[in-house]
């Protein structure tokens, strides 16, 4: 991702080249066109809240929805406010491969990795 591409987008979250090649990829395999990727926090992790990461169909009223070359990232009304300017990357190294969130709204987080208050 290029800087001009994150100083484009000041609201809602960031989902980084590699990502939406990913997600792309994963797409392709299913053989869907109707899907998005959902991100959504939820309560529960130690910290508080989770983050959620699922492919979807619904529209769900309020949805903020993102489109990163053709992949559009979807995120509830509830989770928005928690999910702005987060950045959504994929990591494919020896030592670990998926999704990663960085999100400057997180005050803490635990040793599980997947959540925050």
């Amino acid at each position: 991702m290029s800087v001009s591409d994150e100083t484009a987008v000041s609201e809602g979250i960031i989902l980084s080249d590699a990502a939406a090649e990913k997600v792309k990829s994963l797409l392709d395999q299913e053989g869907r066109d109707d899907l998005a990727l959902r991100v959504a926090v939820q309560p529960g992790g130690c910290s508080g809240l989770r983050y959620q990461l699922f492919f979807d169909e619904r529209s769900l009223d309020g949805d903020v929805v993102k489109d990163f070359g053709g992949v559009k990232v979807v995120t509830d009304r509830m989770s928005a406010p928690y999910l702005s300017g987060a950045s959504i990357d994929f990591v494919d190294t020896i030592e670990k491969q998926g999704f990663t969130i960085d999100n400057p709204n997180a005050t803490g987080s635990c040793a599980c990795g997947d959540s925050f208050h």
